[in-house]
């Protein structure tokens, strides 16, 4: 399939698209014209690198994980550490993300009625 369809299934842009091959994160076909073509598995990919972008990691961390998501056997011990670093990190991010919920919740419970 054509870079086009990939951003509308991935909802990811053309621009990012590139910029994750450009990272090695992709790596579609050439045509003999230079036109990039890839397969059904590269829409799930992309989903995935969006995801793993959105949670904080960097690309090279991403392109640490792509191949264990594939074959798990390939996740080194380094990896893996390097794993629940960015795990911990994440556990930290959603700590402090509930508590400022619970601080906006609590400022709104406190708001007087609103006038009707």
């Amino acid at each position: 399939m054509r870079i086009g369809e990939v951003a509308a299934r991935s909802g990811a842009s053309i621009r990012s698209i590139r910029y994750y091959e450009e990272c090695g994160l992709l790596d579609p076909v050439r045509s003999g014209s230079g036109q990039r073509h890839y397969d059904e598995s590269s829409v799930e990919r992309v989903v995935i690198i969006k995801q793993l972008l959105a949670a904080g990691l960097g690309t090279t961390a991403v392109a640490d994980v792509l191949p264990c998501l594939a074959e798990p056997a390939t996740q080194t011990s380094s990896v893996t550490a390097r794993l629940r670093v960015e795990r911990d990190r994440l556990s930290v991010e959603i700590a402090d993300r509930l508590a400022t919920r619970d601080a906006l919740d609590a400022i709104i419970d406190a708001a007087p009625p609103l006038p009707r």
